[in-house]
């Protein structure tokens, strides 16, 4: 940091000398720790990465280990489903609320989204719980955004909300149902835990899946959910955090 030194005025009667005191210049703050510089060599240059477009809520990790992101919210409407158990929909909720958006669970399950809504978020209201047709619009922004759970057993439904920028559906599906080829169709991105075989059939003619994770959900633990898209898929194991596993206990696909 650069300084500018001004001597002080000579003594005046009746008074102390003045010391001498640095001016900092207008822009700069104090001067900080002094450091080495560190050094790459050329060579090593391909080893770094700048991850780009991952930031959202990490929902576990894919099969290297490494975490696995969802960019939940984004400027336009965006609409998930998941067939499997209430538990990966509630770790779900509580990281996006632990991110700083509202959430929205609209259920005829009440006594198993209350004890989690009441222990998000500290006593603050950032999971609220409503019965089947009571949820209103959400006035979500790109400021506050929403999640909206749908937990309305195997046919749910159509929503009365309107689709919204920075809000987010994730609809629950304990099993696929009779309507279950448009519910998938309508999805932007599908998370599949285990199903029966004949349920995996479907979800792969839909996802256009190949044979061989066809083969794979009916023997899923309860920890893997595999996302798909008809582009890309992705299996991730949901690892709970230890404040999690109080508030939910350990995984399972049934409820």
């Amino acid at each position: 940091m650069a300084y500018q030194t001004y001597p002080a005025p000579g003594p005046q009667p009746g008074a102390e000398q003045r010391r001498t005191r640095p001016r900092i210049l207008p822009g700069f703050g104090l001067r900080g720790p002094r450091r080495e510089k560190h050094v790459l060599e050329a060579a090593d240059l391909g080893a770094l990465a700048f991850p780009v477009g991952d930031d959202g809520v990490v929902i576990g990790v894919d099969p290297q280990g490494l975490p696995a992101v969802l960019g939940l919210f984004r400027p336009s409407s965006y609409d998930l489903v998941l067939v499997g158990g209430i538990w990966t929909a509630q770790v779900i909720a509580l990281r996006a609320a632990a991110i700083g958006a509202r959430v929205a669970v609209e259920t005829a399950r009440g006594q198993l989204w209350g004890p989690m809504a009441q222990a998000a978020g500290g006593g603050q209201p950032c999971v609220t719980v409503h019965q089947v047709g009571r949820l209103g619009p959400q006035g979500a922004s790109v400021a506050s955004p929403v999640l909206v759970v749908r937990d309305l057993g195997a046919r749910p439904p159509r929503s009365r909300l309107s689709a919204a920028p920075w809000q987010t559906t994730l609809t629950l599906l304990p099993y696929l149902g009779p309507n279950a080829s448009r519910v998938l169709n309508a999805a932007d991105l599908v998370g599949v835990q285990r199903i029966s075989p004949q349920e995996a059939e479907l979800t792969g003619r839909v996802l256009s899946l190949p044979p061989e994770d066809v083969a794979a959900l009916p023997t899923l633990g309860d920890d893997l959910t595999l996302w798909a898209t008809r582009m890309r898929r992705q299996y991730v194991r949901a690892v709970a955090g230890q404040a999690e596993q109080q508030v939910l206990g350990g995984p399972r696909r049934m409820d």
